[in-house]
């Protein structure tokens, strides 16, 4: 049953999906769209109208919408990140999605505004924190923590008694070894294994190969 009015912030490809995931397999209706207004290129999307974020609360007031903010992992989770509180700051509620299809233990701890696709398996005493985006088939193990505003994308394997800081990014079938620390803002590549607690913003690229430190413009000038 629909009794759950949403907006999804952004119009890209992932708000396409999240369009799709809310509507078919939640109680959240989609009623509209929204990003800032220097970037909208089109009035409406699936026929819902596309409002300008400065301009929101004149349409949808606060107290009656949630919203998610369906961005992905630019400026390192940070632009995600900065709208979901700007929502949050107006007073809107922030909303979930946690797909029929995945599996979650009972004991397992869920923050907001997240999105879990479908065949994810979360394991006993794992935590999950705020603005974390789990894309589809991935294996989270026992007693491991994934902190806030972390993009974990497809096939990634986190074994038990981990700790995923916060603002990184999990590359398509990334490995991460029991009992290992990945420190903030590390950026994990297609494939890369890590054995070993890291350093802050890390780049890691197959095989257990560290590249660089996280750039300043991967940081801070990527557009929306």
């Amino acid at each position: 049953m629909k009794n759950k009015k949403l907006i999804i912030v952004g119009t890209s490809a992932f708000a396409e999906v999240a369009y799709e995931y809310f509507q078919n397999d939640s109680s959240y209706e989609v009623v509209a769209f929204s990003v800032e207004k220097e970037y909208i290129k089109e009035d409406k999307k699936f026929g819902l109208p596309v409002i300008a974020l400065e301009e929101i609360e004149q349409f949808f007031p606060s107290n009656q919408y949630y919203f998610f903010t369906a961005l992905v992992y630019k400026q390192m989770n940070r632009l995600r990140t900065r709208l979901y509180q700007v929502m949050k700051s107006r007073g809107y509620q922030p909303a979930s999605y946690i797909s029929s299809k995945c599996f979650i233990w009972k004991n397992v701890k869920i923050g907001e505004h997240c999105f879990i696709f479908e065949d994810n398996t979360l394991q006993p005493f794992v935590e999950i924190g705020n603005n974390v985006i789990l894309w589809s088939g991935n294996h989270i193990g026992h007693h491991s923590k994934i902190d806030d505003n972390c993009f974990i994308s497809s096939h990634v394997v986190i074994s038990g008694f981990c700790h995923i800081k916060e603002n990184c990014f999990f590359g398509v079938n990334s490995t991460i070894a029991d009992q290992v620390v990945i420190e903030e803002d590390c950026f994990l590549g297609s494939g890369a294994i890590v054995t070993k607690n890291t350093e802050k913003a890390q780049v890691f690229n197959p095989p257990q190969t560290e590249v660089s430190k996280v750039s300043s413009l991967r940081l801070f000038k990527v557009r929306q």
